[in-house]
């Protein structure tokens, strides 16, 4: 029986190529997203995936949507942390909620969707998660307090939460992309970009399907041993 699986911010960028190829390798894929109907609508037609609207950030919220999927799709077995929201300035300009817009989406809602579905997980003795963190949450970023604090802390969630579930079956790791070509860095100024990509060590800026090759690497049957991991994809531009 295919496995099902959850993405969050599942409709487009990483989290798109992530659904589609999660989908292509025979799993029942559910992609959460937050606001845009229009777009989630498009996203339905053009892959087949079914998408479920509720924010990460509201607990409640999070517990309705598990069982939603539960209902419609069956037991989730593989949960991808993978929604994030930017909400940059130095700490002389950020507001406190620009703080916890941010902490409360990107690092709360790993815990809301991992406490949703840890128990039925448990119970089962399978599955995975893992969850999208970043190079800026490795190395910082100026402007980034606050994403970079989320990011951070999603690894050590990863780790600590990982020596939790092993003895039942469930791994936990994490993915830290550096700069991906999705349109949250295409929105960065041009002159910005060059620059950034002249410090990575291949040349250019990394694809989302190359992200999504390493979910489906980690979430397979097979990767019961590998779990407390972090796997940076960055084109060699921090080596943690």
């Amino acid at each position: 029986m295919a496995r099902v699986a959850v993405v969050t911010g599942g409709t487009r960028g990483i989290g798109e190529a992530i659904s589609v190829a999660l989908k292509d390798a025979g799993f029942i894929v559910a992609a959460n997203y937050a606001g845009n109907d229009e777009r989630a609508r498009a996203f339905e037609a053009r892959t087949g995936i079914k998408a479920f609207k509720w924010d990460v950030s509201d607990f409640d919220a999070c517990t309705a949507g598990v069982a939603k999927v539960e209902a419609e799709l069956g037991p989730v077995d593989v949960i991808v942390n993978n929604a994030g929201i930017t909400r940059d300035g130095t700490m002389k300009k950020m507001t406190r909620g620009h703080w916890d817009e941010v902490l409360d989406t990107n690092l709360g809602g790993c815990y809301n969707m991992c406490k949703a579905a840890w128990d039925s997980m448990n119970t089962r003795k399978f599955g995975r998660v893992v969850n999208i963190g970043s190079i800026n949450g490795q190395a910082g970023q100026y402007g980034q307090v606050n994403y970079a604090a989320a990011k951070s802390g999603i690894h050590g969630f990863t780790k600590a939460l990982a020596q939790e579930g092993a003895r039942a079956g469930i791994t936990v790791n994490a993915i830290a992309p550096g700069y991906i070509d999705t349109d949250m860095v295409a929105a960065v100024p041009a002159d910005v970009l060059a620059k950034i990509v002249a410090r990575i060590p291949v040349g250019r800026l990394g694809q989302a399907s190359e992200i999504a090759r390493a979910v489906l690497f980690l979430v397979a049957d097979e990767g019961g041993f590998i779990t407390g991991s972090t796997l940076s994809i960055n084109g060699g531009q921090h080596m943690y």
